[in-house]
């Protein structure tokens, strides 16, 4: 599986969506400017010693990545109808974060709104899950429904 992270802000996450992503044998991909320097020490320290194992791509653009890679891509947002579990995920698919404030950009949720997905909440709070979270959450149903390839 691929994570895509479009703009993160926060170290902490990341370095913690790293982890997640070394031990699910996920690539992680940081699209556009990010919120801190990959030499962070929260991002170091988030991600401790797994980081020499991660396989991590940065990419200036979105379209960027689009243009180098086949496969399903999927974008998780607060504002979609479909529910993340709807979805029958396939090895190699493309799951697609927007940054800690603002989410995923307007262009990018309008240009995709078909493969736009959600993870149910309380409806009554005006936030959502913290990032690293999301992406666990969606990250395991996928493998979930996988066989969890090449896991214990």
């Amino acid at each position: 599986m691929h994570i895509v992270l479009i703009e993160p802000e926060i170290p902490q996450n990341t370095g913690n969506i790293a982890r997640t992503c070394v031990m699910t044998a996920s690539t992680l991909h940081l699209v556009g400017e990010l919120g801190f320097s990959l030499e962070d020490r929260y991002l170091r320290r988030a991600g401790l010693d797994y980081w020499k194992h991660l396989q991590l791509y940065t990419h200036a653009r979105f379209e960027e990545l689009q243009d180098l890679y086949q496969g399903n891509f999927y974008f998780l947002t607060s504002k979609a109808s479909k529910i993340h579990t709807e979805i029958s995920y396939r090895e190699g698919d493309f799951l697609v974060f927007g940054k800690e404030t603002d989410g995923l950009p307007e262009n990018i949720l309008q240009q995709w709104e078909d493969y736009c997905l959600r993870i149910p909440m309380v409806g009554t709070i005006p936030r959502s899950l913290n990032l690293a979270n999301s992406v666990a959450v969606v990250l395991f149903e996928a493998l979930r429904q996988q066989g969890f390839p090449g896991m214990e």
